[in-house]
């Protein structure tokens, strides 16, 4: 099975692909030129389903599994944002360093130096059969402090339920075993196995 992996985000091609080591993992931006995909869904799972039907049927090929990921942290001292904009909270062209200082301005400006957060990913599979989904989450809380350098995006500042560390402070294989996007991608795994 020949699964196209709709982002070009480089670090979550390489989890994913630790994740589904069986099979090979082809990036879209390696068949097709990469173009912006309107993200105008109203949550992660609307999110995931538009990236992975709109990438599926630009490539008009019935035998491959698109696969695509919405993901991002919910901080109750932000009133649960940036959630479905965690990629763009600081702004459309902004990177992860910005978006990271952002939540830490906010999180600064309200006086918190921790707060109650989790992650949610949701994974969307297009296929000849149809549009799949799963979800998976991870609890912990958010600090105003970056701490190590692992991971991407917010892992700097987010310490998952039952650690003292960061997930940029912990080892990639802690990380694998405890993140909402493996959670998730355990979930279509069983997908992907009954569509073989």
């Amino acid at each position: 099975m020949k699964i196209v992996l709709a982002t070009s985000n480089r670090g979550k091609i390489g989890e994913i692909q630790k994740f589904l080591s069986e099979y090979k993992i082809t990036p879209f931006s390696d068949l097709i030129e990469p173009f912006e995909i309107v993200e105008n869904g109203k949550s992660f799972k609307e999110n995931a389903i538009i990236k992975a039907k709109t990438i599926y049927e630009k490539l008009k090929d019935k035998n491959i599994v698109v696969m695509s990921d919405d993901s991002g942290i919910s901080i109750e001292a932000l009133n649960y944002e940036p959630n479905i904009f965690s990629a763009r909270y600081a702004g459309v062209k902004a990177n992860e360093k910005d978006n990271l200082n952002k939540v830490i301005v906010e999180l600064n400006k309200r006086g918190v130096n921790e707060s109650k957060a989790f992650y949610t990913a949701s994974i969307a599979i297009a296929t000849k059969y149809g549009i799949f989904t799963t979800h998976g989450w991870m609890h912990g809380k958010v600090i105003n402090e970056p701490k190590g350098e692992n991971g991407f995006g917010y892992d700097p500042i987010f310490i998952p339920n039952k650690f003292d560390k960061t997930l940029g402070e912990l080892s990639e294989e802690v990380k694998v075993k405890i993140s909402h996007r493996s959670q998730a991608i355990e979930n279509i795994n069983f997908i992907l196995k009954s569509l073989n």
